[in-house]
């Protein structure tokens, strides 16, 4: 079954602009599908293949990361390779969470160090002044 773009947007929850978007970073595969008036039409793949792209920006991955694992899922006999590949990228990704958490936590001691010294010396000033 063809689909127009718009009846393809509604059908996947996604604009028009961002399949275009999709379809121009070749997420897609192989665009060959025009009518004679140029219209887009897409197919229940092109919607198996938003609808992956979709799952795969949910679990964190980029548009790049998932160019590079898209086809993947949809060569015969390669779903667990791209499964394993994206696996790797969201450890990459909890890599570099965790390295982000420990510098945050860093930031977060010297943030509280620096209030309690600030809190001493309004507090010093404070008895000073009483004692003039």
């Amino acid at each position: 079954m063809s689909y127009k773009i718009g009846e393809i947007a509604k059908l996947t929850n996604l604009t028009t602009r961002t399949i275009r978007y999709y379809e121009g970073l070749g997420l897609l595969g192989a665009r060959e599908k025009r009518s004679q008036g140029q219209l887009r039409l897409f197919d229940n793949h092109d919607i198996k293949r938003l609808k992956k792209i979709q799952m795969l920006k949910d679990l964190g991955l980029t548009l790049e990361e998932i160019s590079k694992v898209i086809e993947l899922y949809f060569t015969d006999g390669q779903v667990l390779e791209g499964k394993r590949r994206v696996i790797n990228i969201l450890k990459e990704h909890i890599k570099t969470a965790e390295e982000k958490i420990k510098e945050l936590n860093t930031f977060k001691k010297e943030c509280e160090e620096n209030i309690l010294k600030l809190e001493l010396i309004i507090e010093k000033s404070h008895m000073q002044e009483k004692n003039k």
